[in-house]
């Protein structure tokens, strides 16, 4: 079983939900959603995957799990639970693997590109 964890405040959680469930229903995986919302309710989380029997962790694409990156990751080891990540910079704080780019080399290409459209290009 795969947990999906998600902040339910974020207007993509629902479609983010309905994309990983579809994922899962057609890989015949289990997956259970868990959500937070505050650091408090994070901790909360990791300890219902613990309760649940989760194999892995999905940590959704959210802001406020970008800036509690140390905290999700150091929960996942103390837990013992294999998590993913949406960006690098949680790979670089310690966490198992991410699935996307660095966001500061996003944010770098922004510049770049905002840069050249105010200079006319």
């Amino acid at each position: 079983m795969i947990a999906l964890l998600v902040n339910p405040d974020n207007a993509y959680t629902e479609p983010m939900i309905r994309e990983v469930q579809e994922t899962a229903h057609a890989k015949k995986v289990q997956l259970q959603i868990v959500k937070a919302r505050t650091e408090s309710q994070i901790d909360v989380a990791f300890a219902t995957l613990r309760k649940l029997h989760a194999d892995a962790l999905v940590v959704g694409d959210d802001v406020f799990f970008t800036t509690r990156r140390e905290q999700l990751v150091a929960l996942a080891a103390r837990h013992g639970v294999p998590a993913i990540y949406q960006w690098r910079e949680f790979a670089e704080a310690g966490g198992l693997i991410s699935y996307g780019s660095s966001l500061a080399a996003s944010f770098l290409q922004v510049g770049i590109y905002a840069g050249k459209i105010l200079n006319g290009a």
